[in-house]
């Protein structure tokens, strides 16, 4: 694991790809926080940045800072508490696209392993018997020379759980600097996962709405 250097990517400043009276929905780039931490130099964030343009911004949900892709904000407390209703009931449907070390035994598959925090070395997390449960279809897309590329549906959204849950069946995502051993870590250079499709209902009008940002791994 490298020590973490926080320099949030300036161009472009926020990725805005969808606004409306309720949501906005952003194409949040890799080494931006989703939202503060403590530290003074992490102010700048996605919601820090939204909140420039859009006040009544608030947050919802939250990607890794090394993982890019589709965010929703909402715009006011009904939005807000609609839309983590929809998280929390697992009503939300997520896809994100990962290159992978090493090549999978099967093309597809689920990964049913509970996560719990490492309390030794925050805020990492673990495979544990006595953790939360973790669901995580994946699908291959491309075989590569060392590497695949694969399509991967979380059922739960917990913290780290693509990460670990890739770890932990021997194929870590590549530039992962958290979990990756230096090989890992050297074969690219940002964390290869991103939140391409976030899919969910309006909170206002009730419609399905579906929104993907392609990647480019």
């Amino acid at each position: 694991m490298q020590i973490f250097t926080y320099q949030p990517p300036s161009i472009p400043w926020i990725d805005v790809r969808y606004v409306d009276r309720d949501i906005i929905i952003i194409n949040k780039p890799s080494g931006l926080l989703s939202n503060p931490g403590i530290a003074k130099n992490t102010h700048d964030c996605a919601l820090s940045r939204i909140q420039q343009r859009f006040t009544d911004a608030i947050l919802v949900h939250r990607l890794d800072c090394a993982t890019s892709g589709i965010m929703v904000f909402a715009r006011n407390k009904k939005a807000e508490s609609n839309l983590k209703t929809q998280f929390q009931d697992r009503k939300t449907k997520k896809t994100y696209i990962a290159e992978v070390s090493g090549h999978l035994k099967d093309a597809q598959g689920v990964i049913e392993l509970s996560l719990a925090a490492n309390k030794t070395s925050p805020p990492m997390q673990q495979v544990s018997d006595v953790g939360k449960v973790a669901i995580t279809h994946y699908q291959t897309l491309e075989l590569r020379a060392n590497s695949t590329l694969l399509m991967l549906n979380p059922v739960t959204g917990r913290t780290h759980q693509l990460r670990v849950h890739m770890l932990a069946i021997g194929h870590a995502i590549l530039g992962d600097d958290f979990y990756g051993d230096k090989q890992v870590i050297d074969a690219a250079p940002r964390l290869r996962l991103h939140a391409q499709e976030l899919s969910f209902d309006h909170p206002y009008t009730g419609k399905n709405m579906q929104f993907k940002s392609h990647c480019s791994f």
